[in-house]
């Protein structure tokens, strides 16, 4: 009876659509050409496989204690595969270099190779996903306020080489999976409180980025992130947006849109259009700050319906990486990965379905009202029933079918962690 209800359903939503001039069935394709790349991070509470792993910090913070985080890599994939089998689609994997196969020895991390991620890349090539990578600067002794911006030169050198080492992990893996592998960087450097030395840190952030990219990596993509500011390290960024946008814009690099990085009142949307003439292509990390960078899970609010939205009228599918970045520790955590990626998804899907042609020439013509209309319109049209499509032709449950498939989980498997 449900399936038919959701057969019915569609086909009057494709109906729907037609007459704006919407073909579903190519929405759909597009969909499923619609590949997120989920952070490793959410399982775990960002805490890694290091031996000698210590505290989180650097700036960021992981809140909760749900009962049930993954404390190696087997269960950390056991994880990561069933929150997967619950989102329609075929989707990427983002690592930390945190999240190494260390095999219980002790790797500092300007030492790290390719060798202890072959595990990662194996597992990924027997369930048909591909990986992303990041550096980590975070959580470490050498950490402290500075990193790649640090007057010490020694400690700058031990970053520089962390961070070319992770360029070398990342072009490795582009080569296994025959896809380039996206590598985000993002340092947290920064000061507590006032500072004179501003251009100075900047300026050996900049040297060390420009040692860091001399070598060329041809199955890798480099990506820049900024931030307004980090826990602790309130009164100065020195990778702020500006800077990053600055030398992303010079060096020809992929920036990367965090949504939690930004002022509140200010749009992560709006920097689609203001970045792509500059920049060759653009990362999202996607998450939901609630006052701040609180990477609360991605729901389908406001802004990342507007983000998605953006970048579908800017015609820019093909120039965008879409990735997540929320760890929320006070809730089940592969329901978080369900809900932000479905979230996620569904913000794409809307933004797909909009008549952006017709609305557009409205706009052009000068008939305000007109664009106005079909904006509002849009948001009443039967989107879900696409989206439960989209559902029932990738084997997932539909609507909230998947809750009693986390709860199964957590009784079988989280729970007795």
């Amino acid at each position: 009876m449900k399936t038919n209800l959701l057969n019915q359903a569609y086909e009057v939503a494709k109906q729907r659509y037609a007459e704006i001039g919407i073909d579903t069935e190519k929405v759909l394709q597009q969909m499923q050409d619609f590949h997120l790349s989920l952070h490793c991070w959410q399982a775990d509470d960002v805490k890694g496989f290091e031996v000698q792993a210590g505290a989180l910090s650097g700036g960021i913070q992981s809140t909760g204690d749900f009962p049930g985080a993954a404390r190696n890599i087997d269960e950390l994939q056991s994880d990561i595969l069933k929150a997967m089998s619950l989102i329609p689609g075929n989707h990427r994997l983002n690592l930390h270099e945190i999240y190494g196969d260390f095999k219980g020895k002790v790797v500092d991390r300007d030492e790290v190779t390719v060798e202890y991620f072959q595990s990662w890349i194996d597992w990924a090539k027997a369930h048909n996903t591909k990986l992303d990578f990041n550096s980590t600067s975070f959580s470490h002794p050498k950490s402290g306020n500075l990193s790649l911006s640090n007057p010490d030169k020694s400690i700058r050198d031990f970053w520089i080489e962390h961070t070319k080492r992770c360029r070398d992990i990342s072009n490795a893996i582009g080569e296994a999976q025959n896809d380039p592998c996206i590598m985000n960087l993002w340092v947290h450097d920064g000061c507590k409180d006032q500072s004179v030395n501003h251009m100075m840190y900047r300026h050996f952030l900049k040297e060390s980025l420009d040692e860091i990219f001399q070598k060329r990596q041809p199955m890798m993509k480099d990506c820049l992130e900024g931030k307004v500011f980090g826990i602790g390290l309130e009164s100065f960024t020195v990778g702020s947006h500006d800077f990053y946008t600055a030398y992303c814009s010079k060096n020809n690099i992929i920036q990367t849109i965090d949504t939690g990085h930004y002022h509140p009142t200010e749009s992560p949307a709006d920097k689609v259009s203001a970045l792509l003439d500059f920049v060759p292509e653009l990362m999202l990390h996607v998450s939901r700050p609630v006052r701040w960078d609180s990477d609360h899970v991605t729901i389908m609010d406001d802004p990342t319906q507007e983000l998605f939205s953006e970048i579908v009228r800017a015609g820019a599918l093909n120039r965008v990486h879409y990735g997540l970045d929320f760890f929320d520790g006070s809730i089940n955590r592969i329901g978080a990965y369900v809900i932000g990626s479905r979230s996620a998804q569904k913000c794409m899907l809307r933004a797909l379905l909009e008549p952006t042609k017709t609305i557009s020439q409205y706009e052009l013509a000068g008939e305000g009202y007109k664009v106005l209309a079909l904006l509002e319109e849009a948001k009443a049209m039967p989107w879900q029933a696409v989206y439960d499509e989209f559902c029932v032709r990738n084997d997932v449950p539909v609507g909230q079918d998947f809750i009693p498939e986390i709860e199964k989980y957590e009784t079988e498997v989280t729970s007795k962690r």
